[in-house]
């Protein structure tokens, strides 16, 4: 569906609004694949957390092993859920094609699904049933809608707000696909002759060399989120008798 509505978008750099349309494919992506992602994971959680209980209680295993496979169980079909869809819109969008920017593009396609993910588990973790979880990712997605920096580039928000930009996951994400894809070329725009390098840094604050950086942060939310959820399993308690 991506691939069909936003045809060829990517390869072209000529204006700022086609890098407004081809950043926006990323934006409207991460957020309707990943809340799915974490949407979907919640009743399943809260589910198994049941069965959890009683074999705790049994004594047949305990907290930390369970969160470790449950975590790790969403690895590889995340991985197989990322693949085909990098594989699919990567081609039809139409990003230049580079080995290099298709592995950046696959990396944050990647870990940003695992880590709402995981984020989805956390939720459900940190509280009695799926439903209130569902109700306070829901405030947390608004939040990090405003704060991904494709609403409100990081350089125009107000300073006083500016600070919670750096801890919104996806502007990490957006940060890094779309500096990957466009950030070092030196094509010029026609609006006003800028390369598409200086734009991106002028009006996102967007930059090649930082991509180390944010990759590393991007899977940092993976483990933070996951390390919250085998914690919460192991301290909270909402069973009932």
């Amino acid at each position: 569906m991506f691939g069909t509505m936003f045809w060829n978008l990517g390869s072209k750099t000529s204006k700022q609004q086609d890098l407004f349309n081809a950043i926006g494919v990323m934006y409207a992506a991460v957020l309707f694949l990943g809340v799915q992602n974490a949407t979907s994971v919640q009743p399943v959680v809260a589910v198994e957390r049941t069965v959890f209980y009683r074999e705790r209680a049994a004594g047949m295993y305990s907290a930390m092993p369970y969160a470790f496979a449950q975590s790790l169980i969403e690895i590889p079909h995340v991985f197989a859920q990322s693949a085909v869809y990098a594989i699919i819109t990567y081609a039809m969008i139409g990003y230049q094609w580079s080995g290099e920017k298709f592995f950046w593009y696959l990396y944050f396609l990647y870990f940003t699904l695992l880590y709402f993910t995981f984020y989805g588990m956390m939720s459900v973790g940190m509280t009695p049933n799926h439903h209130i979880a569902s109700i306070i990712s829901a405030a947390f997605y608004s939040i990090w809608n405003i704060f991904s920096g494709f609403i409100i580039p990081r350089p125009r928000m107000p300073v006083w707000w500016r600070w919670y930009y750096w801890g919104c996951p996806i502007a990490w994400t957006l940060y890094g696909l779309a500096a990957s894809q466009f950030s070092d070329l030196q094509d010029k725009l026609e609006n006003n002759g800028e390369t598409v390098e200086v734009f991106l840094r002028k009006y996102y604050g967007f930059r090649h060399d930082f991509l180390g950086v944010v990759a590393a942060v991007v899977f940092g939310f993976v483990v933070l989120f996951a390390f919250i959820f085998g914690y919460c399993i192991k301290t909270f308690n909402f069973q009932r008798r």
